[in-house]
């Protein structure tokens, strides 16, 4: 497995039936859900992270992602077709928390 944040790791031992019932479940809808391939996986996930507005989870869709073969470019992308679906300040967030691990100077 993954290495998961360590707030989730330190969720996941102080609840150890809801971690692995949650992990359980994430690993389900990912691989028996449907006929998505992996990136288009990875890439819809980021963008409903990005709709949501929830930093955390667009890091670790953008990690996950990174690690699916999807590169900075298309991960940016994604953001910037936000723009005319949230707005400007919400996708222009979401690129500043991709760019958080893909420039991470």
């Amino acid at each position: 497995m993954k290495t998961q944040p360590v707030s989730l790791q330190a969720f996941s031992q102080r609840y150890p039936e809801v971690g692995a019932a949650f992990a359980a479940l994430g690993q389900a809808c990912h691989e028996k859900g449907g006929p998505l391939d992996e990136k288009t996986r990875r890439l819809a996930k980021l963008a409903l992270a990005i709709g949501s507005q929830h930093e955390g989870a667009v890091h670790s869709a953008t990690r996950h992602a990174l690690e699916a073969g999807v590169t900075p470019e298309e991960l940016m992308h994604v953001a910037i077709l936000a723009i005319t679906t949230i707005g400007w300040p919400g996708a222009y967030a979401a690129m500043t928390w991709i760019a958080d691990l893909t420039n991470p100077e």
